[in-house]
């Protein structure tokens, strides 16, 4: 008898509908027509257990304590699934060969691979294991994927790596929660200090953003346009390059500080011949925008309609599931494997027949085009998120339903479209003696861009039509310059963070590292958290009393700027954990181990701990032991969706 084991129920169901009926379903299982049995776990039916569990002292917070690191991990039941847990632990027993049919990142590998040997099963059985992955919940799809197992011994990289994520996450928030809150009680400060791997530099972040914008001064600057005209009495702009010689009177960032300077340019131009000293002119393409993966999708959600990162992996969650419309949802890759292909045509004839606006695009794709999305080597366990080949019926979705999968459906379309074409036109000008430049894009064919003319906002797709059209122009050309004109502007402070800009941060997290070593080693991809654990973080941080919204701003409270300023500046910036997560990265690629991760965590651990003994709070807020905030007005979004429970981070 084959035991299949999936991630949840719903999955459970799904691989069950694709195996021989009749079907007898019992508690806790199924049963299939050959014989087979379809079983699940519930999200993590394990979790860590207690610091108390290795040793009764450490029930108690004592600096002696500390760093807490078990010579052997130990983990226990959730009492809430105890009793799926003895389904299985009779199904392993009985079963002649196990399936793993975990979700396809390196979580659902563990989640599963955790309880196989939490049941210690034999080395015979774990060797024969094989691997199943799902993607899709449609029917032809999983029949697809139970036609294509793998064997399970491939993808241990991913559970190592997250097996070194999870027990990271405990030592590093357990030790330095202890250590921060014990010192900050000692300060009078009587509530928990949590510190997290992942959270609290999340938190620098914003707390920092905070405070460049609180102590933001704002500058003067002056830019100079030439107004020039042709021949034919065509006119258009240009703008002055300062040269070297002007260095003493600009900022770091090339402006020109001093008016009188921009004005002494202003009246040597007026009225003076304007020469064309460099011409160049190219015809350019700008292909489709990859497929989403969970964060861009949450992120240009945000843009779009204002939605938080854990609503749109909600409703993401309930298309998946309950709908069965799109793929797998959490998903950190934008690619898609050229298999896919074969089903795009049924995928699009489906979009086509749907009565939402993307169907007139589904109708004129063309299924000719191959964009750059389809690319084996860029595709691991789980693909990019697009729509499945299941016919989609509107009246079945609510509003956050609709607005997601159109977001989806549009970014799939793209890849069936021709790329957008425009004329580049650059031009210098040496007006007495001074550089004037201008450039020039003009619209050749739409192409994808079709799709996305409400995305306005989104700077991937903006209308290059704005741009000023330029006379016919040939190097050596005397124009004239009519006059020169000073722009007075003002230096603007940063932008708070929003919902998308914070999730930008995490998944680019390099441009706000500050050591340049760290800096060299992580890829532009690299960032703070998994793709499904980002929304999660950033909830915690609200729950916990550190972040609060203001609109759609995300500012940090009196706690959670007090925390930060009371921790070493190594556990508030990305740094470390950004170069964790990088490795943590490499040992799915099996290019890093897990002790070469867990060591210099345990040296990094001992280090803080010895840092926070020998601190004094002086300066810490004197705050009531329960601080109060406003409570976050629920999402009147619901969903049944069940999304598997994360670790905190």
């Amino acid at each position: 008898m084959k035991l299949y084991i999936a991630e949840k129920p719903s999955l459970g169901r799904a691989i069950a509908d694709a195996l021989p009926k009749p079907h007898k379903k019992q508690q806790g299982y199924i049963e299939v027509g050959n014989g087979d049995i379809v079983s699940w776990c519930i999200g993590h039916i394990l979790e860590q257990a207690e610091p108390d569990a290795y040793d009764e002292k450490f029930k108690k917070w004592d600096m002696a304590h500390l760093p807490i690191v078990p010579d052997v991990w130990q983990l226990k039941p959730k009492s809430q699934t105890r009793s799926q847990l003895t389904v299985l632990r009779k199904l392993v027993k009985q079963c002649s060969q196990i399936i793993h049919a975990g979700d396809p990142d390196r979580e659902g590998q563990l989640l599963v691979d955790e309880v196989i040997d939490y049941l210690k099963v034999s080395a015979a059985k774990k060797a024969s294991m094989q691997r199943l992955l799902i993607s899709d919940l449609n029917l032809p799809a999983v029949k697809r994927s139970l036609s294509a197992l793998k064997p399970n011994s491939e993808f241990m990289p991913l559970s190592v790596s997250a097996l070194a994520r999870s027990r990271a996450d405990w030592l590093y928030g357990l030790n330095l929660t202890r250590a921060y809150t014990i010192m900050g009680k000692k300060s009078g400060f009587n509530g928990v200090l949590s510190v997290g791997r992942v959270q609290t530099p999340i938190l620098g972040l914003v707390v920092q953003r905070d405070n460049e914008i609180n102590n933001f001064v704002s500058k003067p600057f002056y830019e100079v346009i030439a107004h020039i005209e042709d021949k034919d009495k065509q006119t258009f702009t240009a703008k002055w390059q300062p040269s070297e010689a002007c260095q003493p009177y600009m900022d770091d960032e090339g402006r020109v500080l001093v008016k009188a300077l921009a004005e002494n340019v202003v009246k040597r131009i007026n009225n003076k011949p304007a020469i064309v000293t460099e011409l160049k002119q190219e015809q350019k393409k700008q292909f489709a925008p990859l497929p989403y993966n969970l964060s861009a999708l949450q992120i240009d959600a945000a843009k779009r309609f204002s939605m938080n990162a854990k609503l749109v992996l909600d409703v993401c969650q309930s298309l998946y599931e309950k709908h069965k419309l799109i793929t797998y949802p959490r998903s950190d890759c934008r690619y898609l494997p050229k298999e896919q292909l074969t089903q795009a045509k049924s995928v699009i004839d489906n979009l086509a027949k749907s009565s939402m606006p993307f169907s007139v695009f589904a109708k004129q794709a063309n299924l000719s085009i191959k964009s750059k999305a389809w690319n084996d080597s860029k595709v691991s366990a789980h693909h990019a998120i697009i729509p499945t080949e299941k016919l989609v019926n509107q009246t079945n979705l609510n509003s956050f339903e609709q607005n997601i999968y159109q977001l989806i459906v549009t970014q799939y379309l793209a890849q069936f479209y021709p790329a957008f074409e425009y004329a580049q036109t650059k031009v210098s000008l040496n007006i007495e003696n001074g550089v004037f430049k201008v450039n020039s894009k003009t619209p050749l064919i739409e192409g994808w861009k079709a799709l996305f003319k409400r995305k306005s906002a989104d700077n991937n797709v903006r209308d290059l039509s704005e741009s000023q059209s330029l006379p016919q122009l040939n190097k050596g050309d005397v124009l004239h310059c009519n006059l020169g004109e000073v722009l007075e502007k003002n230096t603007q402070p940063p932008q708070d963070y929003t919902d998308a800009s914070l999730l930008a941060a995490m998944t680019g997290i390099a441009k706000f590292v500050r050591d340049a070593q760290i800096k060299k080693v992580l890829k532009d991809t690299d960032g703070l958290g998994t793709e499904a654990t980002r929304a999660g973080i950033i909830e915690l941080l609200f729950k916990r009393g550190y972040l609060i919204r203001q609109g759609k701003k995300i500012k940090a409270t009196e706690v959670g700027v007090s925390l930060i300023n009371a921790l070493p500046e190594q556990a508030t910036l990305p740094d470390m954990t950004a170069h964790w997560e990088s490795t943590l990265n490499a040992i799915c690629d099996k290019q890093a181990s897990y002790q070469s991760f867990m060591s210099p965590l345990l040296t990094t651990i001992s280090q803080m701990i010895q840092q926070a003994s020998e601190l004094t709070l002086v300066n810490f807020p004197k705050l009531a032991n329960k601080p109060k905030f406003k409570r976050k007005r629920k999402s009147s979004y619901k969903t049944k969706a069940s999304a598997k429970p994360k670790k905190s981070a």
